[in-house]
């Protein structure tokens, strides 16, 4: 089987239901979301089985749902239908919480870090993080674009970094805190959102 098309060799890409440029803000949208899954793929192969089955299950999860959610943002035809479900935010809401329990209070910033896995998963954070800036700047564009993959984006970043903190904590390693930052976090161990 071949998977070279040459359909893209004068800079377009098609979507479901159309032909764009490969640098349009939906293209770059999409694009980036493939790239915080392969993240995610990259940490799942750093992940002791043994020790963290219930959060390769949830990246697993995840990983379908990148793709979900890439698949609507190319979906410009006129019968649009969306994967991407609500009960995905749910879940990682969920999981945030059950994740957060699981780590040391914080009062400060951390650096990314520790082990391989934590790392990996505060890089594909940062890159959900740059998917949903540009989702944002896509749906000014489209006013006909669901809004759940924002929100999606929004909340993955947030339980990536609640993943990347509880993955140290069950490894043994501390998280570092950014020593010039003010203390941010209000009391307990809920970190406020990170949005940036």
């Amino acid at each position: 089987m071949k998977i070279y098309t040459r359909t893209g060799d004068k800079g377009q890409t098609s979507l479901i239901g159309g032909r764009v440029d490969k640098d349009d803000v939906r293209v770059e949208a999409y694009g980036t979301i493939d790239e915080a899954n392969s993240f995610v793929g990259k940490a799942v192969t750093e992940l002791n089985p043994d020790k963290f089955a219930d959060i390769l299950e949830d990246l697993e999860s995840i990983q379908h749902e990148l793709f979900d959610a890439g698949g609507d943002l190319a979906n410009v035809s006129s019968r649009r239908e969306w994967k991407l479900e609500a009960k995905a935010v749910e879940q990682l809401e969920l999981r945030i919480d059950q994740l957060m329990d699981e780590a040391p209070e914080l009062e400060r910033f951390v650096l990314p870090g520790g082990s391989s896995a934590s790392a990996t998963l505060h890089i594909a954070r940062t890159v959900t993080r740059r998917a949903e800036r540009q989702v944002v700047s896509l749906s000014k564009l489209d006013p006909d674009l669901p809004s759940l993959p924002q929100a999606y984006l929004n909340r993955l970043s947030d339980y990536l970094f609640a993943c990347a903190r509880a993955v140290n904590a069950r490894d043994g390693i501390a998280d570092v805190e950014y020593i010039r930052s003010a203390k941010v976090f209000r009391t307990g161990k809920r970190a406020p959102k990170e949005d940036q």
